[in-house]
């Protein structure tokens, strides 16, 4: 891949931090290619005062995204742009003086690499032993695949849905997404462009602020598994050993309360047992530092706070993801026509494809949480010779390019007479899609606006939902009532499956 070649776009989301200017400083002083685009994603909950950007000569612009966290920002903002690539870097990171041209041989990768990550270094001090936070933030050096600075091609992450927004913390949501690309079967590799990430100033008690991220710990486990530790390359962690310390220090607490022999006698021991492993904690925390009166204090106090709040947020996280995890279906199906995109009779002209209002969301809700997805739509037009079935590819590839692609795509181009199994409300079209993703029909859901798409589904084993329309008969909605399911829209159909609200 040539200099001039290189397409690719850099995505910054902010909360109007000021190292974000020295970040667009050292992008543009760079030699190398410059990105297409480099969006900085304003995440401030409310309109404030505009971003205080250095002056450039980076096509730079300005989006916000409402507050909602980092993984929602980034997502609006790979979404505006069309690059190849995409490159995510933290506001807090200052690229090297050859980022740019490093990112050249970085990005020219086999086509099965859908992402690079830069190296990161943490500068420290030389004078002292680095604080326990210091060291926390040196850990990012050896992170695997973290959005401090991560490339990722465009398709993959369209292909993926983007950052899961249920992180809603810079914490996991580049974890989460670099397991699910990596299940579609792409790599993910390291390249040599250099980016410092310098080490942000920390209060009392940041530590125990950062326990919040064991909510997201109940999400990973929730979607990968209970080895999802190893497969980003952490070790066990110590949930084990907070949940010990915690169980120890109420168990002291209550005995203590109770009155007699044996009562003090489980107060002493269990506050035997806090202390040991509290002080295992500290000790390991204090030993590498500096060992300065505040470091000492902030070690001695945080050391006893943190294993009841780490165990607070996971059993806050598990319970959240508890009540959202009903099973997931195998794969949902989608009728086209007044479904996803509003109906225009016989359609083949692309120009006219306009997707409904929140269809996009609801698809990339599904992406994200490993879900195929398909259309099955009956399209007679082209057996009454209405349209040609080049003009029904053209349309077809005009709703992928603005709803995202599809896992199967499976089209009836019969006419109502002409006795096929797949026009809808028989079941062929259904079983045809399942069988072509390798699930059984009985997994599937379908989601229509008529009451063929709810007899298709129901004659193939699979589940229906309604979503009425204006062509929607009374009758079909009372027929769904009464056999199936119905929704007001598509995103909350989706939420159904998922078991979430919108």
């Amino acid at each position: 891949m040539s200099g001039e070649h290189l397409d690719y776009a850099v995505v910054i989301p902010t909360t109007g931090r000021p190292s974000l200017g020295a970040l667009l400083r050292a992008l543009d002083t760079d030699s190398g290619p410059a990105p297409r685009e480099v969006v900085v994603v304003d995440d401030r909950p409310e309109p404030g005062p505009p971003l205080d950007l250095p002056e450039t000569a980076l096509p730079c612009a300005v989006v916000r995204s409402g507050g909602r966290g980092p993984a929602a920002a980034r997502n609006e903002g790979w979404r505006r742009v069309d690059a190849e690539w995409v490159v995510f870097l933290d506001d807090d990171v200052v690229p090297g003086p050859l980022w740019r041209k490093s990112l050249v041989g970085d990005l020219d990768v086999p086509p099965d690499v859908a992402g690079c990550q830069g190296t990161i270094t943490v500068p420290l001090p030389g004078s002292r032993r680095p604080t326990d936070w210091e060291r926390g933030t040196a850990g990012l050096a050896d992170a695997w695949w973290i959005t401090a600075d991560m490339a990722y091609r465009r398709e993959v992450l369209e292909r993926c849905g983007g950052f899961d927004e249920r992180f809603r913390r810079a914490f996991r949501e580049d974890a989460d997404l670099a397991l699910r690309v990596q299940a579609t079967g792409h790599r993910l590799v390291t390249g040599s462009r250099a980016t410092e990430h310098p080490v942000r100033a920390a209060g009392f008690f940041a530590s125990v602020r950062a326990q919040a991220g064991n909510a997201d710990n109940a999400i990973m486990r929730r979607k990968h598994g209970t080895r999802w530790r190893r497969r980003i390359g952490e070790g066990p962690g110590r949930t084990r050993r907070h949940l010990a310390t915690t169980v120890a220090g109420l168990t002291a607490a209550l005995a203590a309360c109770g009155r007699g022999r044996r009562w003090r006698t489980t107060a002493k021991a269990a506050a035997a047992v806090w202390l040991a492993l509290t002080a295992e904690f500290a000790t390991r925390r204090i030993a590498p530092g500096p060992r300065a009166p505040g470091e000492l204090a902030r070690m001695l106090v945080t050391s006893v706070l943190i294993p009841p709040a780490a165990c607070w947020h996971r059993l806050r996280g598990e319970w959240r993801t508890a009540r959202a995890g009903q099973r997931k279906p195998a794969a949902v199906l989608f009728d086209r026509d007044d479904t996803l995109v509003h109906d225009v009779p016989y359609n083949g002209d692309p120009a006219q494809v306009r997707p409904k209002r929140g269809v996009r969301a609801a698809l990339d809700r599904l992406r994200v949480d490993g879900v195929p997805i398909g259309v099955v739509s009956n399209q007679s037009g082209v057996a009454r010779g209405l349209l040609t079935e080049d003009d029904l590819a053209a349309v077809n590839a005009e709703v992928r390019r603005q709803l995202g692609p599809f896992d199967t795509w499976q089209c009836c181009v019969h006419g109502e007479d002409d006795g096929c199994d797949c026009r809808k409300p028989a079941p062929g079209l259904v079983e045809r899609a399942a069988a072509d993703l390798g699930v059984p029909p009985g997994e599937c859901v379908v989601i229509g606006d008529t009451g063929a798409d709810v007899a298709a589904a129901t004659a193939a084993g699979a589940r229906a939902v309604l979503v009425p329309t204006d062509r929607t008969r009374p009758e079909e909605i009372t027929d769904a009532l009464l056999t199936a399911e119905v929704a007001p829209t598509v995103e909350d159909a989706v939420a159904r499956m998922l078991g979430r609200t919108t």
